[in-house]
């Protein structure tokens, strides 16, 4: 063991078994590092907070959300946007309508039209960016953030842009620290998932629809993709043991979870077992019998996988990676793997042992993970504290730099490892978007009535006290290096500080956020 983790080792004991006024305070480099963690990042007095309450209450209060009160502005902005609350039958049925307005209609109409659908889609993305930027539960953030590309789902395909708002809202936010079991059921029955992995088809051999038209053939028979991702990405892992027969058997299983569109936009249904889709006959799954059971069987067969040793490991694996390094250690990863089965699936358990590990809190931990896209965008709109009212020009960002909100195409969800980021023309980009940012050139403030009207009373008043009014525009004015320095704190080493300190005084603020160091987390 390295000297390093033998420290760390002896500071959690004592910690343990001195009185807490006693206990040594956090270092800004420590603060820094669980701020770098368990959100996006440092805003101007953040360090100073976990200081005074220490690492470890930190930590516990950000593993319980639910104690720590959202902002009167955000609670006001999130709760002005119209797909907040909609009901996913509700935001289907303005999708559907207005799609098939633009298809059909004149240019004027189909213009309409399509701004209906984009309003749609910038509110999804306003819902998640304002949450991520401006929520002072950072981790529940970082969690969904984790969860989604977990179960990932592509905005592109079909309705799927529709189904998003109430898929991270009904399955995904609400499980983020709970049972594993609960998020993996609440993603199967959601129509989001069911409609991206094709389960929503899948159907026994012998199936008939009641009312036969030309499209019925493409509605009937086996349709493996759910079955085969719930193991190898969801639970299991690649190399869980499962064969390619272990898939057929459990598309079998799940033949007649789907939802009906028209029930959906009638009833708000969201999911449905339909006996006459399923496949009744006898399964050999994992090396288990099945018996016919209906929609038990595929209930039976999610709990079977949320409690196998190979979940546990594979789940313990990527939470590891995402919190503490791109190839975390194995033993660190074994402690977890434990926890999870010794609590049921409890995620909550699972991270308490992550982050009180002497691996999370080692110094090589600290800065060793590069940032995705996100979560460099994030990082930048949160350490320069600017009110981000107009989300449009952080979208086309991602954009730019190969990470779109909501628009991983495969299953698998984005990566969080440098070799998935990092390459000379992902560097430019990023430092393109440093410069814009840093300027004050981005249009980030929305600037019309209904914008304002939609933005809210308490978030208008805070977009007016940092900006300013030219050529009839409202603009952001220029970042101060020093303050973006003053909240990174020992994040940014000596060296890139002279460098900073030595360039010209309009360009500082661009080359911190351009900075190798920003760069790390």
């Amino acid at each position: 063991m390295k000297w390093q983790s033998r420290l760390a080792i002896s500071t959690l004991f004592l910690i343990a078994i001195l009185p807490a006024q006693s206990a040594t305070p956090p270092t800004d480099q420590q603060a820094l590092h669980v701020l770098n963690r368990l959100s996006y990042g440092p805003r101007p007095g953040d360090v100073e907070r976990v200081k005074q309450m220490g690492i470890e209450q930190y930590i516990e209060s950000q593993l319980n959300p639910e104690t720590i009160p959202l902002p009167p502005a955000l609670k006001e902005r999130l709760g002005a946007l119209d797909v907040a609350d909609k009901s996913t039958g509700d935001m289907l049925g303005a999708f559907s309508n207005a799609r098939k307005r633009a298809k059909d209609g004149d240019d004027a109409t189909k213009k309409k039209e399509r701004e209906i659908i984009g309003s749609m889609v910038e509110q999804t993305a306003e819902n998640r960016i304002a949450r991520a930027i401006e929520s002072p539960r950072q981790l529940e953030e970082v969690m969904v953030d984790f969860w989604f590309n977990h179960f990932n789902v592509f905005s592109d395909k079909g309705i799927e842009r529709a189904l998003i708002p109430s898929y991270e809202r009904d399955a995904i936010r609400p499980y983020v620290f709970g049972s594993f079991r609960d998020i993996l059921g609440a993603t199967a029955k959601h129509p989001a998932m069911l409609f991206y992995l094709d389960n929503w088809i899948s159907t026994s051999a012998d199936y008939t629809p009641k009312n036969p038209g030309k499209n019925a053939a493409a509605k009937r028979g086996l349709n493996e993709n759910y079955a085969r991702e719930v193991m190898e990405l969801h639970t299991l892992g690649v190399d869980g043991g499962y064969t390619q027969k272990d898939v057929t058997e459990l598309a079998r299983i799940f033949t007649g979870w789907t939802f009906s569109e028209r029930d959906m936009l009638k009833n708000n249904r969201t999911f449905q077992f339909d006996p006459r889709r399923h496949d009744d006959g006898e399964k050999q799954w994992l090396g288990k019998r099945v018996s016919s059971a209906g929609q038990n069987e595929g209930e039976a067969a999610l709990d079977y996988l949320a409690m196998r040793p190979a979940t546990a490991h594979h789940l313990s694996y990527q939470l590891a990676q995402y919190f503490v390094q791109d190839t975390p250690p194995e033993e660190l990863v074994t402690r977890m793997e434990k926890r999870y089965l010794e609590t049921n699936g409890n995620i909550r358990s699972v991270l308490r042992t992550l982050f009180s590990s002497p691996e999370f809190m080692a110094p090589s931990s600290m800065g060793s993970k590069f940032k995705t896209p996100y979560q460099f965008l994030i990082s930048a709109a949160r350490a320069a504290e600017i009110p981000v009212t107009n989300v449009r020009p952080l979208l086309g960002a991602l954009n730019q730099l190969g990470m779109p909100l909501y628009g991983c195409q495969t299953p698998d969800g984005y990566k969080n490892t440098e070799a998935a980021w990092l390459s000379p023309d992902a560097l430019t980009r990023r430092i393109t978007f440093a410069s814009g940012f840093a300027s004050g050139r981005m249009q980030l403030a929305k600037t019309t009535v209904e914008d304002g009207e939609r933005m809210g009373k308490r978030q208008l008043e805070k977009q007016a006290e940092v900006t300013q009014r030219e050529g009839g525009k409202t603009i952001m004015p220029p970042l101060d290096a020093m303050q973006l320095l003053n909240t990174l704190g020992v994040s940014v080493s000596e060296h890139t500080r002279e460098i900073i300190k030595s360039s010209p005084e309009n360009l500082r603020a661009a080359l911190v956020l351009g900075s190798p160091d920003f760069m790390q987390h």
